[in-house]
């Protein structure tokens, strides 16, 4: 039977969970994740545990937080004054979002902290500093 390799276009099936157990993501209930090994599409660990897999072949691998979404970063947490909040806007610690770039680019952010004058904003990934612990099953190769 075939193994997946560098170019293959794959469809997978997994399940993500945190280092407690926490099912953080799951494709069961939706169609299979789709995309070409070697391109750089999925987190690198998830990419190379793909590799060498067959068709109806099921894995767990636990994937570092390197190998995944990487460290956490403290220069990703960026304060800026309530005043370069769109007015009107209620905000509340945990909130998730959305800051448009100088470039156009729009990346999610999270409300990590809030003062009268200020608010601290998160730019890291939700699972940085994370290991991963995924289930995958390789559905096809196309």
């Amino acid at each position: 039977m075939a193994q997946a390799k560098a170019g293959d276009h794959v469809k997978v099936h997994y399940t993500g969970r945190l280092q407690d157990g926490t099912i953080f993501d799951s494709s069961r209930d939706r169609e299979p994740l789709e995309f070409t090994l070697g391109e750089g599409e999925v987190i690198p660990g998830f990419e190379q545990a793909v590799m060498g897999m067959e068709p109806g072949e099921t894995r767990t691998v636990t994937i570092t937080a390197e190998e995944a979404y990487g460290p956490r970063r403290d220069d990703l947490l960026i304060e800026v004054g309530r005043d370069q909040v769109a007015p009107g806007l209620e905000l509340a610690v945990g909130q998730q979002l959305q800051l448009r770039l100088q470039d156009g680019r729009i990346i999610p952010v999270t409300v990590a902290a809030l003062t009268e004058e200020t608010v601290t904003i998160d730019a890291n990934h939700p699972l940085a500093g994370e290991d991963l612990t995924f289930e995958i099953e390789l559905v096809a190769i196309d």
